[in-house]
């Protein structure tokens, strides 16, 4: 008897805690999550738009067959263009697949090593950045060197520095967030600091090499270095929930179509971007998938084995509690599911 009371007791505490965590979750996750699975992805790209996106585009690779082109919503509010599915993207920090294949390439050839310490390329930062004469290219790939994030500092997203060397600013003389290769944490300051050295040790620009030994290759016309360097009117506008304008004029880097990205991430993917040894060396340092995220633009890119499948999924809307972030992750998801449905 006593047993079952103190059963009894403990469903009803799971319960409880169930029901008190559904409360405090917001709902517009558990609506995206609890609806019935659409029957096309079309159709859950129409159903996402309900759920605060302003536009979205999706693009799908699967072995075999054609690529798929999907858009929802708008591509411009203001103007009321509809999402169009070639249109250019800021891809935001996708672009570190990019630099990590330019490192691997590079360390391939001689001209970096992983094992070389930040303080080696940059004695400046030597008691500037702690541990810079520990922290090795390795590290930083990965992402365990203990450097902090630049976007982290306080106020980043509101008052954005203008150049490198200024977001570099914001982390110089802080205390390291860890020792190095003892801990992980996802720091844009590691890839700034790897643009940099790879530009010192080429003598030109980092993207000039992407393009050459990445881009040209693969045939790809579509990806560039700022949104600066393509026609406004195809790039994707940008929406931030509380600000009011279009946020696609403002700088962050790489912009590409979802297709180019696509085709890029196959590349990666199968090996076929590589040579045997630069192909061990990639897999040795860093990730095949990646996702992003700037002010107005969330992306994510996956292949997914078990379907022989790259998709590629925009979002041209964010929020501050990044809760669009966990809806837009929900939806991903559910894309994924519809695939795997339609292959039974």
């Amino acid at each position: 008897m006593k047993n079952k009371k103190i059963k009894w007791i403990v469903r009803m505490a799971l319960l409880l805690g169930t029901v008190v965590s559904l409360f405090f979750v917001p709902w517009i996750l558990m609506w995206a999550w609890i609806l019935p699975l659409p029957n096309s992805v079309q159709e859950q790209l129409d159903e996402a738009i309900g759920h605060g996106f302003e536009g979205m585009i999706v693009y799908v690779d699967e072995a075999g067959k054609p690529p798929a082109f999907y858009g929802a919503g708008w591509h411009d509010r203001e103007a009321q263009i509809a999402a169009d599915p070639h249109a250019f993207f800021k891809i935001a920090s996708i672009s570190k697949l990019y630099d990590a294949v330019a490192v691997s390439k590079l360390v391939d050839g001689g001209r970096l090593s992983l094992d070389r310490t930040l303080a080696e390329y940059f004695p400046e930062l030597r008691g500037r950045i702690e541990n810079a004469e520990r922290i090795t290219l390795r590290l930083m790939v990965q992402h365990r060197s203990g450097i902090p994030n630049f976007t982290d500092t306080p106020n980043f997203w509101a008052n954005p520095p203008e150049s490198g060397e200024d977001a570099l600013n914001l982390i110089l003389d802080k205390p390291a967030n860890f020792e190095p290769g003892e801990g992980y944490e996802y720091s844009n300051t590691n890839y700034l600091l790897l643009s940099q050295i790879i530009e010192k040790v080429l003598g030109y620009s980092k993207f000039q090499f992407i393009e050459e030994e990445i881009l040209n290759p693969l045939g790809l016309k579509n990806t560039y270095a700022s949104h600066s360097e393509v026609n406004a009117d195809r790039l994707m506008s940008g929406y931030h929930v509380g600000h009011p304008h279009d946020l696609k004029m403002d700088e962050h880097g790489m912009v590409a179509t979802a297709e180019d990205v696509g085709i890029f991430l196959r590349a990666l993917n199968d090996g076929s971007l590589f040579n045997e040894n630069e192909r061990a060396i990639y897999a040795s340092i860093y990730v095949y998938k990646h996702s992003g995220w700037v002010p107005g633009y969330q992306s994510f890119a996956e292949y997914h084995e078990d379907l022989d499948t790259v998709v590629v999924q925009f979002y041209n809307t964010t929020d501050s509690k990044l809760y669009l972030w966990n809806v837009a992750e929900i939806v991903n998801g559910r894309i994924v599911k519809l695939l795997r449905k339609q292959r039974r």
